[in-house]
C-alpha cells in the first residue's frame, strides 16, 4: 500500500529522558495538528529529529528511543549537537529566517553554516530514501529543508514530492542578495508541487525563478528539465472546533482553578477593557513598535486611562541568540517605563507574562478579552489571530491584525493596520473599543465561517489533492516523452526504410540558446554528428531555420546537407541558392522604428534585422518587464501587420515579424515533393516548427524539444537529448 511520508525538521513528539526512563508526549503546533489525520492514515510515516542529539544517546538508550519514535510512526533522522548549532542554530535561525521575513540587518551568511545546511539536508534525504518505496508520496515542510526535494528527485525521480513553506517567501529584490540563491532555488524545484500561505509569497517566488534561474513561467507552472512543476498557494488554517469546544467548556468565563484566574476575575469585577497580545519573543513579531504605540494611544487618547489594560504574552524563543536576548531587554525596560509612567494605585496599563501557558490559560485569556491586538511587522500567517477567533462563542470581540501578516489576505472583517503606523495603530485601537455590538458579531460571524469551513484539516487534504493532480500533469508529458520504447521503434524503421529525410530546426534544437544569437555557432562535435548522418545511406539531411542565409551559408556552405533558411524564403541545395518565395522588405522601415522604441524602453533586448523579417531578441530583459512589453508590442503589431500580409512569430525569447506567406510548413512541403520519402524525422523546438509538425504526413516521427503545448507526436527534453538521439542514428 503506498505511504504518504511527512518530513519537517522536528518529529510531532516531545521526547524526554530522566534516568533512562523514557517519555514521549505528542506536539500541540499548528503543523503536528494539521498533518495528524494525514499521518494517521494508513501507513504514512514522519520523518524528523527527535530532539535529541545524537551523541546524547548511548546503543541500549538510542535503541529504546527508536523502537518507542517507531510505535508512533515516525522515523528519526540522528543529527548531532554540532548539527544544530550550524544548521538549525547558524543558518536556518541567522541566514533565512531573518532574509525570509526582510530584517536583512541580522543576515549572516557563513561558508561553514551552509555547508552544514547541506550536509543535514543530505542526512534527512538518506533516512526517506531507506524508506521510501515505489509510488510513496512524499510532502517537505519549511524552511530547514529547502535542499531536500532536488535530492530526493535525483535518487527517486518518479517519486510525487510536495514542499510547503511555512514562512513569507521574499521579494526577489531581497532574495536575490543570498549567495546561495541559485542552490536553494533548484532545491525547491525538485518538488512537483510548492505550497505558500499567500499569493504574495508564491508571485515571490515566481519572480525569483524566472529572474535568477530564467526558467519559463506560464501562470502557476514552471518548465523545468523535463518536468512541469505547479506552485499555488493554501492558507492555513487551524483546528477550529478544539479552540470553539474548548471556550464553550469554560462557559465564556475563565476556569476558577486556572492560574490566570484571580488576575482576570479582578480585572473583570474592575469593568475594565481587556486588550490581548499573544507572540513568540521574536523581532518579526513587533513587540517593541506594539508597546510604544500603545503608550502613543494612551497620549492621544487619555480618557482611556485607567479604563483600558493590555495583557501581554510572550512566548520564550531562541533565548541564547543575542538578538532574542536584546529584543527581551528592550521589551522589559519598556514595559516597566510605560507602566511607571501611566500606573495609578489601582491601576496598571500593561500586564507582562515572559512564559509558555498551558492550553486552559491561554483559552482564559482569548474568552476575557475584548480586543485582540496581532500587529507581527512580517508574518507567514500567523494562527493566533485565527485561534482568538474561534473562541469567540457569542460572537463579539474585534480582531485588529496587521496587513503584513499571511492571515490579513483572508481576514478583511479584522480591523487592518500597518503595524509601523502609530497613528493608524491609535485609531483602529479606539474604533475597537467603541464598536457597537451588533458591528463586531457582524465581522466575527463572518470570520468564524470562513475559518470553520477553512480549517486545518482542510488545508491538508486541499494541499494534498493538489499534489496527487500533479500525477495527472506527469503523465500527460510522460504520453508524449520519447520513452526507450518509442525510441527503439524510431530506429528499427529508420534502418528498415529506403528513402529517408530528417528536418531538424537549429537553434534551441541542435544547440542552445545563447544571448547573443551568432555566439550559437556549431562546433567540430556536431559537425562531424551531422555529417555522420548525411553520410548515411539513403539519407537527406535538411537544416529548416528561421536564420538568415548569410549566417547559415557561412557556417554550413561547405556542407553536402540541405539549408532552408529565413523561416522558409531560401533552399540550398547542391551548393545553389534557390529562392522559394519572392518577399516585399519596404514594410520593415515602418516596423524598425516601433521596435527601437521597445529596445529603448527595455534594456537587455535587441533587434536582429534580417533579410526578410525583424526579430526583437528580450532574453537578456527583465523577465516580467519582458512580459509587459511583448503584450505591449503584439498590441502594437496587430493592427500594422493584418493589413500588410505579415505575421508575428512568437519564439523562444523573441518575436519575429515576416512574411504570411512564408513558413517552415511551406517549405517543407517542397522538400516533400522533390523525392518519395518512406521514413521522416522532423525535430524543433518553438511555435516556427509547429507549421513543420502540422504539415508532416501522419506517419511521420515528429519531435518537440521542451514541453510546451505541440501538436508533435513526442516530446524530449533538450538539445543535449537531441544530439543523444541523432547518434543513434548512426
Amino acid at each position: 500500500m503506498n505511504k504518504t511520508i511527512i518530513v519537517s525538521n522536528r518529529l510531532p513528539l516531545q521526547v524526554s529522558i530522566n534516568e533512562d526512563s523514557l517519555k514521549i508526549t505528542p506536539s500541540v503546533g499548528g503543523l503536528a495538528t494539521g498533518m495528524k489525520s494525514v499521518h494517521a492514515e494508513g501507513n504514512g510515516i514522519w520523518i524528523g529529529w527527535s530532539g535529541i542529539p545524537e551523541e546524547e544517546l548511548d546503543t541500549n538508550l538510542y535503541n529504546k528511543v527508536t523502537a518507542a519514535i517507531q510505535k508512533e510512526k515516525c522515523v528519526s533522522v540522528p543529527l548531532t549537537s554540532k548539527d544544530i548549532e550550524e544548521y538549525y542554530e547558524g543558518f536556518s535561525n541567522k541566514a533565512l529566517w531573518p532574509l525570509f521575513h526582510y530584517f536583512m540587518e541580522y543576515t549572516g551568511f557563513e561558508q561553514q553554516e551552509w555547508e552544514a545546511y547541506k550536509r543535514v539536508n543530505q542526512k534527512f534525504a538518506e533516512v526517506i530514501l531507506e524508506n521510501i518505496e515505489e509510488g510513496d508520496t512524499v510532502w517537505v515542510h519549511d524552511y530547514q529543508l529547502l535542499l531536500l526535494p532536488q535530492l530526493i528527485k535525483e535518487k527517486k525521480p518518479n517519486t510525487t514530492i510536495g514542499f510547503f513553506l511555512h514562512i513569507p517567501f521574499p521579494s526577489y529584490e531581497i532574495f536575490r542578495t543570498f549567495p546561495w540563491r541559485k542552490e536553494i532555488l533548484s532545491g525547491m524545484l525538485g518538488a512537483d508541487l510548492l505550497g505558500f500561505h499567500t499569493y504574495d509569497y508564491e508571485r515571490h517566488f515566481l519572480s525569483s525563478v524566472q529572474r535568477i534561474l530564467r526558467l519559463d513561467v506560464n501562470f502557476n507552472q514552471i518548465s523545468y528539465q523535463d518536468r512541469l512543476i505547479k506552485v499555488d498557494s493554501f492558507p492555513m488554517g487551524i483546528d477550529y472546533d478544539k479552540f470553539y469546544n474548548a471556550a464553550l467548556e469554560h462557559s465564556g468565563k475563565p476556569k476558577e482553578n486556572s492560574e490566570l484566574y484571580q488576575r482576570l476575575h479582578e480585572h473583570i469585577s474592575e469593568d475594565k477593557k481587556l486588550i490581548l497580545s499573544i507572540d513568540r519573543m521574536d523581532y518579526t513579531k513587533g513587540i517593541p513598535n506594539r508597546i510604544k504605540a500603545f503608550e502613543y494611544f494612551l497620549d492621544k487618547f487619555p480618557e482611556y486611562q485607567e479604563k483600558v489594560r493590555l495583557v501581554m504574552l510572550a512566548v520564550p524563543s531562541r533565548s541564547n541568540v543575542p538578538q532574542y536576548q536584546k529584543l527581551k531587554r528592550e521589551t522589559d525596560e519598556l514595559v516597566g517605563r510605560i507602566n511607571g509612567k501611566f500606573a495609578t494605585v489601582s491601576w496598571t496599563p500593561i500586564w507582562y507574562f515572559y512564559r509558555s501557558l498551558p492550553f486552559d490559560d491561554l483559552i482564559d485569556l482569548y474568552i476575557s478579552s475584548d480586543v485582540a491586538l496581532i500587529t507581527p511587522i512580517r508574518d507567514g500567517m500567523n494562527l493566533v489571530a485565527k485561534e482568538y477567533v474561534a473562541t469567540r462563542t457569542k460572537n463579539d470581540g474585534v480582531l485588529i491584525l496587521s496587513e503584513m501578516a499571511g492571515a490579513s489576505k483572508e481576514m478583511n472583517e479584522a480591523l487592518l493596520i500597518n503595524p509601523n503606523s502609530f497613528e493608524d495603530f491609535a485609531h483602529n485601537l479606539k474604533r475597537a473599543l467603541s464598536m457597537p455590538l451588533h458591528e463586531q458579531q457582524k465581522r466575527m460571524k463572518f470570520l468564524q465561517k470562513r475559518l470553520k469551513r477553512y480549517n486545518v484539516e482542510k488545508w491538508a487534504k486541499e494541499f494534498l489533492k493538489s499534489l496527487d493532480d500533479t500525477k495527472q500533469l506527469k503523465g500527460a508529458i510522460m504520453a508524449k516523452k520519447l520513452t526507450g520504447d518509442y525510441e527503439k521503434k524510431l530506429m528499427s524503421d529508420y534502418h528498415q526504410k529506403k528513402k529517408k529525410l530528417m528536418l531538424l530546426d537549429y537553434d534551441g534544437t541542435l544547440v542552445g540558446f545563447k544571448d547573443n544569437p551568432q555566439d550559437a555557432k556549431p562546433d567540430d562535435h556536431l559537425y562531424n554528428l551531422l555529417d555522420k548522418i548525411q553520410e548515411e545511406e539513403n539519407t537527406t539531411l535538411v537544416l529548416i531555420s528561421g536564420r538568415d542565409k548569410e549566417t547559415f551559408q557561412k557556417w554550413f556552405g561547405h556542407k553536402n546537407y540541405d539549408l532552408v533558411t529565413d523561416h522558409g524564403v531560401w533552399l540550398y541545395q547542391n551548393k545553389e541558392w534557390i529562392a522559394l518565395e519572392r518577399l516585399k522588405t519596404e514594410w520593415m522601415k515602418n516596423i524598425y522604428p516601433i521596435l527601437e522604441t521597445f529596445v529603448d524602453r527595455t534594456p537587455g533586448t535587441f533587434i536582429e534585422t534580417k533579410n526578410f523579417s525583424l526579430a526583437w531578441h528580450y532574453r537578456m530583459a527583465d523577465p516580467e518587464l519582458a512580459k509587459i512589453r511583448t503584450i505591449e508590442l503584439n498590441t502594437v503589431l496587430t493592427s500594422m501587420v493584418a493589413n500588410n500580409d505579415l505575421s508575428v512569430l512568437k519564439g523562444n525569447k523573441v518575436i519575429e515579424i515576416k512574411s504570411s506567406n512564408v513558413n517552415k510548413g511551406r517549405a517543407m512541403s517542397r522538400v516533400l515533393m522533390q523525392q518519395d520519402y518512406d521514413f521522416i524525422t522532423v525535430i524543433g523546438d518553438d511555435w516556427t516548427d509547429e507549421y513543420m509538425f502540422e504539415e508532416a504526413p501522419d506517419w511521420a516521427y515528429t519531435i518537440k524539444v521542451g514541453l510546451d503545448k505541440t501538436n508533435a507526436k513526442y516530446q524530449i527534453k533538450d538539445p543535449e537529448q537531441v544530439l543523444q538521439l541523432l547518434n543513434k542514428f548512426v
